[in-house]
C-alpha cells in the first residue's frame, strides 16, 4: 500500500497546497516501537523522557533545528531520491484497473471497421473437408454400435482399449454393447442400454475429416435427436434387418419414420440407409428381406423429400462384425451386393458439402458452459473466425472476442465454415447467452424477427379430410361424454331413490 495514501486516509484530511516546503530534521532521534513521541530539543539526545505518554503535544510547537548547522542541500536531494525509489502498486495490480479495463471493454464494443475487419479464407493445402453425419433410426437399430466400430476400423480406439470394454461389458451381462460404449460415454447409458445425449466422436479418411454425431432413437429424446440433426451435413438412417425390429420401428409408431422427417426438415439433404444385423440368425444375409426393407422405405423417404436416384443409397452392413463397413466380407456373406462399402462411399462418392469460405461470420451456439472463462460450442456455419478476433453475438448485438479456438478439442489458431468449434469468448457471461444464438460478423448482422410466414406444402384436399375427420372425432368424443354424464346422473337419481 502506497504510505502516503495510507496516512492520507488515516488522518482524514487531503493534500495541502498551501503547506510550507518539507525539510527534513536529521537531528531528530531515531524511531523506536513502544516509546511516545517527544518534540526535538536543542540536544535531541539529552532530551527527557515525557512525564505523561498521554499527553498531546500542542499543535503550535514547532520543532527546533540548530540554527548552526542548517540542513545541508546535498542530503536532502539525496533523501527525496530515496523517496522516489520507493516501490509504488499500480493501481491496475491491486485490482483497481478501472480506467483500463473501460478503455479495452470501450474498443472491444465501439463498431470500428479497423476491429471488425473480416477475415479472408486462404487455402493453405492442409485444411480436409469436414463433413457431419448423424445417425439416426428407432431404438436398438445399432447407431451405438456401428459409431464405435467405425472409430475402431479407423484407428481412433484401439484394441487394448476394446478389450477392456469388452470386458466390462461381459461383467455387466452386456456383451453384444462393447462396441456402443465408445460412443455411450455415460455410466447411465451404459447400464442401461440406451442412447440419452447426442453423443459425438470424429474419425479421419485419408480425404475427409468426420464428426459423428450419435442421436438417441427413443421417443423420450428426440429433442436431443434434433440438436445433432440441425448440425448434420449428412445422415445415416440406421435400419434393422432383424425379423420384427424393422416393423417395429417403422410401421408400429416407432422412431423410423419420425427422424426420417426430421433430418430432411433441418436441411439436410443427403441420406445414407445402413441395412444392419444382417448377420442375425433370423436374416443370414438374405438379399430378399434386403430388398424387402428397400422397396417399404423408399417411397415415404420420397415424400420426406429425398430424391431415390441422387440423394440415397442403401448398403447391407454388419455393425458387430464389421462387414460392409470397411472392407467386404467373405462371399457367403452378402456376395449379391456389388456396391460399394460405407467408408469407401463417404470417402470417394459422397457429393462435396457446399461451404461459403468467404461469406460472413455465422456460428450457431449449440452449448455453453463456464470452466475459467465463458465457452460455447457450435458449428461454423459460413465464415472463417481466427484467434483475437471481434464479433458480435445475436440476437442481443453483444461484442464478444475470441481468446481461444478448439476444433475437435485440439486447439487451433484458425477455423472455417463447415468446423465444430468451441470458443473462449471475452465481453459476454456465461448467463447472457443461450443455445440458439448466433455469432456474426459485425459488419453483416444476422436479421432478427419474432414473426415468420409459413407455407403448408400438404396437398389442400387431404388437410380437408384430416379437419372433417377431427370434427367427427370431436362429436364423437362429445357425445360419448354426454353419455357418460346421463349416466352418472342416471345412477345418481336411483341411489337417491333409494
Amino acid at each position: 500500500v502506497n504510505p502516503v495514501r495510507l496516512f492520507l486516509r488515516m488522518s482524514g484530511g487531503g493534500w495541502n497546497v498551501n503547506a510550507a516546503a518539507f525539510v527534513p530534521n536529521l537531528n531528530a532521534r531515531p524511531f523506536v516501537p513502544g516509546q511516545p513521541y517527544v518534540p526535538a530539543t536543542e540536544d535531541a539526545e539529552t532530551a527527557p523522557p515525557a512525564e505523561d505518554w498521554d499527553a498531546e503535544v500542542p499543535d503550535n510547537q514547532p520543532e527546533a533545528v540548530e540554527p548552526s548547522a542548517p540542513p545541508a542541500p546535498e542530503p536532502v536531494q539525496d533523501h527525496i531520491s530515496k523517496a522516489a525509489e520507493v516501490p509504488t502498486v499500480k493501481a491496475e495490480d491491486i485490482g483497481g484497473g478501472d480506467e483500463k479495463e473501460t478503455s479495452e471493454a470501450s474498443d472491444v464494443v465501439a463498431p470500428l471497421a479497423k476491429k471488425f475487419e473480416r477475415v479472408a479464407y486462404v487455402d493453405d493445402g492442409t485444411h480436409k473437408e469436414h463433413v457431419n453425419m448423424v445417425f439416426i433410426g428407432h431404438v436398438d437399430a445399432g447407431k451405438s454400435t456401428i459409431g464405435g466400430q467405425l472409430m475402431y476400423l479407423t484407428g481412433m480406439v484401439d484394441k487394448r482399449t476394446l478389450e477392456k470394454y469388452e470386458r466390462e461389458a461381459k461383467e455387466k451381462g452386456r456383451e453384444s454393447w462393447y462396441l456402443s460404449w465408445c460412443m455411450d460415454t455415460n455410466e447411465e447409458e451404459r447400464e442401461k442400454g440406451k442412447t440419452v445425449e447426442c453423443g459425438r466422436a470424429y474419425f479421419e479418411t485419408e480425404k475427409k475429416h468426420f464428426t459423428i454425431l450419435d442421436a438417441p432413437g427413443h421417443k423420450s429424446f428426440v429433442p436431443n435427436m434434433i440438436s445433432g440433426a440441425t448440425q448434420a451435413d449428412l445422415a445415416v438412417l440406421v435400419i434393422s434387418a432383424r425379423k420384427g425390429e424393422f416393423e417395429t420401428g417403422f410401421d408400429r409408431g416407432g422412431q423410423t419414420r419420425e427422424h426420417a422427417m426430421l433430418v430432411k426438415t433441418a436441411g439436410v439433404r443427403h441420406l445414407i440407409i445402413l441395412v444392419n444385423k444382417m448377420d442375425d440368425p433370423t436374416v443370414k444375409w438374405d438379399e430378399n428381406r434386403f430388398i424387402e426393407i428397400q422397396s417399404k422405405l423408399t417411397p415415404y423417404l420420397r415424400k420426406c423429400g429425398f430424391n431415390p436416384k441422387t440423394d440415397m443409397i442403401y448398403i447391407p452392413v454388419s455393425g458387430l462384425t464389421g462387414a460392409f463397413i470397411k472392407d467386404r466380407p467373405p462371399c457367403e456373406q452378402g456376395g449379391w451386393y456389388s456396391g460399394p462399402c460405407f467408408i469407401e462411399y463417404i470417402d470417394n462418392h459422397l457429393v462435396s458439402m457446399t461451404r461459403d469460405y468467404n461469406g460472413p461470420v455465422r456460428c450457431i451456439v449449440v452449448d455453453k458452459f463456464s470452466d475459467m472463462g465463458t465457452l460455447v460450442i457450435g458449428k461454423m456455419e459460413s465464415g472463417v473466425v481466427v484467434k483475437g478476433q471481434n464479433l458480435v453475438l445475436m440476437p442481443n448485438k453483444q461484442a464478444v472476442q475470441v481468446i481461444q479456438i478448439w476444433s475437435d478439442d485440439i486447439e487451433v489458431d484458425r477455423v472455417v465454415s463447415g468446423d465444430n468449434v468451441k470458443f473462449k469468448l471475452k465481453g459476454v457471461e456465461e448467463n447472457e447467452l443461450q443455445a440458439g444464438f448466433i455469432i456474426c460478423s459485425a459488419d453483416a448482422l444476422c436479421k432478427v424477427g419474432r414473426v415468420f410466414d409459413a407455407e403448408d406444402e400438404r396437398d389442400p384436399q387431404k388437410i380437408e379430410e384430416l379437419i372433417a375427420r377431427a370434427e367427427f372425432v370431436a362429436k364423437e368424443v362429445e357425445a360419448l361424454y354426454s353419455l357418460r354424464k346421463y349416466r352418472a346422473m342416471k345412477n345418481r337419481y336411483y341411489q337417491d331413490e333409494k
